[in-house]
């Protein structure tokens, strides 16, 4: 694995392109009801971290951790594999010069990186601090989100590198404006992003005119949007586990979001995610295993990926590529993208759009959303229907319900909180959120309609 460098100092590999099915015509996937979800754990959620120790990244990593341990019912010991992705923000980077704080280094056992469980996470520094963690001989990166994890975590438990496996995503949020670290904060632009970030513009700005070109194309108007956020934060307000659940319990109303100040017209603020403190875990085994295990066991049934690999430098053995011709992805880019997405992800778990109870797809701007689930056809929607269908009884009560998580509009920036809903939708312990019809088959994924990773999931094993 020599083309993977190591991060953190570590040496735990990145995932192998191997790993992916990022490709048509593959079939149904040969693990297809052999790895099972039982365990979810979260930590308490913030805004921004205090400078706590124990309120550190790598502090709520490890509550989150130890609660999905105990929620699967499985000893510590009996755990021989972790995969996690050791990048902890997308814009809230550790400033440089800046003093790491000794005390909340002191606070933990280190790896040989002081930033590691303050603004980034290693499988070391987990390990350091995890003494009951024994048995641990499997590790692995599935950088960029914990959907990429989960997805390197289902494949390397269908192979038989690891039998009963933790996945992790930490997020860290520091003081100041978000974006304005880490290469931001340069004074000259280097790789790909020469050609992009030089036209400024907030991270919504290419989703944004993607939608106006949706909008454009097919006749809809941003105020069609309304019903889709406003279910999407009534339904985070039912999340006990999420940020604004915790902190912020005030309902949206359709006016609320039709009169928002503009972010990148026609991308207003509710339509943008923001950015927390937050660690979640799940534990994934075997389906053999998972029986005797506390939980219900919720099966995988597919992963899948787009063509062009999110975070795809961090793949070993794999060639990175665009995802569009030019310097913005384009509306036709993204709808072909999506549509073999929604092809990859149905035919991988032998089922069609009919088969699906649910659909937890990717929201971090809310205008994308549509893009997810016209590409899968759900409820049996065609290009340019999805915000018909928002007009709709979208509600967890309805025939069809939508994003029933509230994902990252509903509970904060994690790209967790789809797939924690989609098995506590199957295992009935959704609380207020728990959908009316029966809940046997659902979808979760993301982030980028045009870069991403996508699971489906099911009551059985076959």
């Amino acid at each position: 694995m020599a083309d993977a460098p190591a991060y953190g100092g570590d040496g735990a590999p990145f995932s192998h392109v191997s790993m992916y099915r990022n490709k048509e015509g593959l079939g149904v996937w040969s693990g297809k009801g052999k790895v099972a979800a039982i365990g979810i754990g979260h930590s308490p959620t913030s805004r921004r971290w205090d400078g706590k120790p124990e309120t550190s990244v790598g502090a709520l990593s490890l509550v989150a951790l130890r609660k999905a341990i105990a929620d699967a019912g499985v000893s510590p010991d009996q755990i021989d594999g972790i995969v996690l992705d050791p990048q902890t923000t997308t814009g809230a980077h550790w400033p440089a010069g800046q003093p790491v704080p000794q005390d909340v280094v002191n606070a933990f056992k280190p790896s040989r990186d002081p930033l590691d469980g303050i603004a980034k996470l290693s499988a070391e520094w987990v390990v350091n601090n995890m003494p009951e963690l024994t048995g641990i001989k499997f590790r692995m990166y599935g950088m960029g989100c914990m959907t990429n994890a989960l997805v390197v975590a289902a494949q390397a438990v269908a192979e038989g590198r690891t039998h009963t496996t933790l996945v992790l995503k930490g997020w860290h949020n520091l003081e100041g404006r978000y974006y304005q670290g880490g290469a931001n904060a340069q004074d000259t632009i280097a790789g790909g992003a020469k050609w992009t970030n030089p036209w400024a513009g907030p991270a919504c700005l290419t989703t944004a005119m993607q939608f106006q070109a949706y909008c454009n194309k097919y006749g809809k108007t941003h105020d069609m949007m309304a019903p889709y956020v406003v279910q999407s934060k009534k339904n985070g307000l039912n999340f006990p586990e999420g940020f604004f659940y915790q902190h912020r319990p005030e309902a949206l109303t359709a006016e609320d979001y039709m009169a928002a100040r503009w972010v990148a017209k026609p991308a207003n603020l509710y339509d943008n995610d923001i950015p927390i403190m937050c660690s979640s875990a799940f534990l994934l085994t075997t389906a053999e295993r998972a029986r005797d295990m506390k939980q219900k066991p919720v099966y995988i049934w597919n992963h899948c990926s787009t063509d062009a690999l999110y975070y795809g430098p961090q793949v070993e053995g794999y060639k990175p590529k665009r995802s569009s011709r030019g310097i913005f992805t384009s509306l036709d880019e993204i709808e072909s993208i999506t549509d073999s997405t929604g092809r990859k992800l149905l035919q991988g778990a032998g089922i069609t759009a009919k088969d699906l109870s649910f659909e937890n797809m990717y929201d971090g701007f809310s205008l994308f959303h549509q893009f997810h689930i016209e590409g899968l056809g759900y409820a049996g929607i065609k290009r340019g229907e999805a915000l018909d269908l928002y007009q709709t009884d979208i509600s967890n009560d309805g025939p069809n319900p939508v994003s029933p998580s509230g994902g990252n509009i509903g509970s904060g920036r994690t790209r967790v909180w789809q797939h924690t809903d989609s098995i506590q939708q199957i295992q009935g312990r959704a609380g207020a959120r728990q959908i009316k019809k029966k809940a046997e088959i659902g979808v979760s994924g993301g982030p980028m309609p045009d870069g991403g990773n996508f699971l489906v999931w099911s009551a059985t094993p076959n």
